[in-house]
């Protein structure tokens, strides 16, 4: 009885100590790791670049590569369209290294994450409105860089989405005589967002809306003289 348990202690040692030289022989150097995920990334591999990123940052947090990686998988889910994710690592990131050079490359790719997913003009407009409030927040920090240069650019894209969204929901209320509420949209179009491409025709609605609204609005009656006693 003895006999048999030392026996099987020193099967399940032998088996265990296989598993981990097995382990060390796997787990590769930062360099290395940094080294995959680069050359996974370049040929288009995301998803694999990833994983090696992350082995580096989890396995070698003080590495000299471990902020390049943090920022190779912000880049990688940006390049698989998983915006979420991206924004999510980007801002993490931002969070974590705010003095960074690459924070202006960093808060633009924000911008351009919810940019990226801006839908038709007759669907919501979340995701402009949080691309406008990213992009004013890196030129507010850093007016004079190049990312700020791109981040006005895509800027005039927002508003036209924007405008045109506006213009669109004025329209409908308007084919639905409802005609304060249009006007209400047809203002927006021109005083938040004028000279983007519905300007004009939101004024030649906006003067049909006051002429309907006029006409249609039935004058105070004037009240009746008291009886004299």
């Amino acid at each position: 009885m003895k006999r048999s348990l030392i026996l099987c202690l020193c099967i399940s040692l032998f088996f265990c100590s296989c598993a981990w030289f097995e382990a060390k022989e796997d787990e590769k150097s930062a360099q290395e790791l940094i080294q995959d995920g680069v050359d996974y990334f370049e040929a288009g591999r995301y998803k694999k670049a990833i994983e090696s990123f992350e082995k580096l940052r989890d396995w070698y947090p003080f590495s000299r590569y471990a902020i390049l990686a943090e920022l190779k998988i912000a880049d990688a889910y940006f390049n698989l369209e998983s915006y979420a994710d991206a924004i999510f690592a980007y801002e993490e990131f931002e969070q974590l290294h705010p003095r960074n050079e690459a924070i202006p490359y960093v808060i633009y790719r924000i911008g351009r994450s919810y940019f990226n997913q801006i839908d038709t003009i007759d669907r919501d407009q979340s995701n402009a409105r949080k691309a406008l409030e990213t992009y004013r927040r890196l030129i507010a920090q850093y007016p004079e860089d190049a990312y700020a240069n791109m981040a006005r650019s895509d800027m005039v894209a927002c508003y036209q989405s924007l405008s045109g969204h506006e213009f669109y929901v004025g329209v409908f209320y308007y084919k639905q005589k409802r005609y304060k509420a249009a006007k209400a949209r047809f203002v927006a179009v021109v005083e938040k967002y004028p000279d983007v491409g519905y300007h004009h025709r939101a004024l030649t609605y906006l003067a049909n809306c006051d002429a309907w609204i006029q006409a249609n609005e039935k004058p105070p009656e004037t009240p009746s003289a008291p009886l004299i006693q």
